[in-house]
């Protein structure tokens, strides 16, 4: 039955993934191997030495992931195998390198030649990043990947896969509308000069990897606050978003803007995630019972949406622009739960308070760990206020007794407890933009999507509708279990 649907559009197709080992492609490549194996073939792009390394990392670190086990069960191991070695070719590569620095020219020419469809989803996904990796990765990789599309011959469609919150810290609704160079005083090539000017100053200094390192991040944040996004991440993916925009001419760009992912909802399987994201960090710091007061606002509705979610909105748009001549040939999705379903902050705290009073973590000693109920703080200031009220006094009285015992007696304590509080502020400003967030993102484009695919009768197929999401249910028989599951 599935099969017959999506078969019209992806049969022998030849697709590019960038990004190949990262959580939403291999989501991604699953869904195609299991739902459409008559693709022609699958080039995915990752970083290796060559493509015998790449060919080893695609085994290890995706076919061989829990990820594919319904699809081994569903055809067998040895099937799998065959339909792999048929289909699916790693490529070594890096999009931070002109034509992604593939040195085997004649696997080159036949991806130039035969590719339909390029899915970009390679990014540095770490909101404190290096300002110059993030720059190549984020800006001069989109780049990259568009300058490779356009050589391609019979490319139909790109699809760039960005994030909601390219918007910056706004309030109101904010709607799916591409950035232009015009719109901002931010001038890439500038802060392509920033980043080689601080390297030499740096260099100039004689500093240690981690200081260089350390000096880079904090570039990062200065620039990103100069030109009002809150981090590295959201600033380099809205420089990116304007540089495929300026560049695409007559290509067909989709952008898919997920809001914060989460693990699966139902395919493959529910409850599979891999890789501590933004929600699950508060997840486990506070059934491992390291803290319960967090920085958030209980008026806000967190806008969370599965991954298997997002996969299908990329392949229901590359179903309605390469079928439908009334889409546009550039497109922006809000891929957004908040709008129809929206999550309340303090219903999620409840949920969490639940699953761990009746599901406790057993602790390294093997006693079982009491959670008490979350806190929020909804203000930096308040948990700051918080922090040296409760805290510093503590930490103050520790390290004199530190002193007094030439720290034999507690010095593990002190540590403990300085760790925890260092953990607990450096957690707070980093997701501060997202937990104390007060805009709702339109989805009008992405509504048209799934009317487009109900009309097709490919919604089942394609589900990446959230309002069948119950909040509850999910957060306690399926995103919870799957973290403490895969992630602790």
């Amino acid at each position: 039955m599935e099969l017959s649907k999506i078969e019209p559009f992806l049969e022998g197709k030849t697709i590019l993934i960038t990004g190949a080992t990262g959580f939403l492609a291999k989501i991604l490549v699953e869904k195609i191997l299991r739902v459409q194996s008559n693709v022609k073939r699958l080039f995915l792009l990752l970083r290796a030495s060559n493509t015998k390394s790449a060919r080893k990392r695609f085994n290890d670190e995706i076919l061989q992931a829990e990820l594919f086990n319904v699809l081994r069960e569903n055809i067998g191991a040895n099937n799998l195998n065959s339909l792999v070695e048929e289909k699916v070719f790693p490529i070594a590569g890096d999009i931070s390198i002109e034509d992604f620095g593939i040195e085997n020219s004649e696997m080159k020419d036949e991806m130039l030649k035969e590719i339909d469809i390029i899915i970009h989803s390679a990014a540095t996904t770490r909101f404190d990043e290096r300002y110059d990796i993030a720059m190549n990765i984020n800006v001069l990789g989109a780049s990259n990947v568009l300058k490779f599309a356009k050589r391609c011959a019979n490319v139909k469609i790109l699809v760039h896969v960005s994030t909601a919150y390219v918007c910056g810290e706004r309030e109101g609704v904010i709607l799916e509308k591409s950035f232009n160079f015009g719109d901002s005083n931010i001038d890439i090539d500038m802060e392509k000069k920033v980043i080689e000017d601080k390297l030499k100053e740096l260099e100039a200094q004689s500093l240690t990897s981690k200081e260089v390192t350390m000096a880079m991040r904090d570039l990062g944040h200065q620039r990103a606050s100069l030109h009002g996004w809150p981090n590295t991440y959201s600033f380099t993916k809205a420089m990116g978003e304007m540089m495929l925009g300026h560049l695409k001419e007559n290509l067909q760009l989709v952008i898919i803007r997920p809001t914060i992912i989460t693990s699966t909802y139902k395919e493959p399987f529910p409850g599979w995630i891999e890789g501590v994201k933004t929600l699950d960090t508060f997840i486990l710091v506070y059934g491992k019972g390291i803290s319960n007061v967090f920085l958030a606002d209980p008026n806000t509705k967190p806008d969370l949406i599965p991954g298997d979610m997002v996969v299908n909105s990329i392949l229901a748009a590359i179903v309605a622009h390469g079928n439908n001549k009334s889409y546009q040939n550039h497109f922006i999705y809000h891929i957004s739960s908040s709008k129809i379903n929206p999550l309340k902050s303090a219903d999620a705290k409840l949920f969490m308070f639940h699953y761990f009073t009746k599901n406790p973590w057993i602790g390294k000693n093997g006693n079982k760990i009491k959670v008490k109920e979350i806190t929020f703080l909804s203000s930096m200031d308040s948990f700051q206020a918080h922090i040296s009220r409760y805290y510093w006094p503590l930490l103050k009285v520790l390290q004199l007794a530190n002193v007094l015992t030439w720290y034999y007696l507690i010095d593990g304590t002190y540590t403990n407890l300085k760790r925890k509080i260092d953990m607990d502020i450096r957690l707070s400003k980093l997701y501060k933009p997202y937990l104390i967030f007060h805009g709702s993102f339109d989805d009008s484009n992405t509504e048209r999507l799934r009317m487009t695919m109900k009309e097709c009768k490919m919604d089942d197929v394609l589900n990446f509708d959230p309002s069948c999401i119950n909040w509850e249910d999910y957060f306690t028989n399926i995103h919870i279990p799957g973290v403490v599951k895969r992630l602790a």
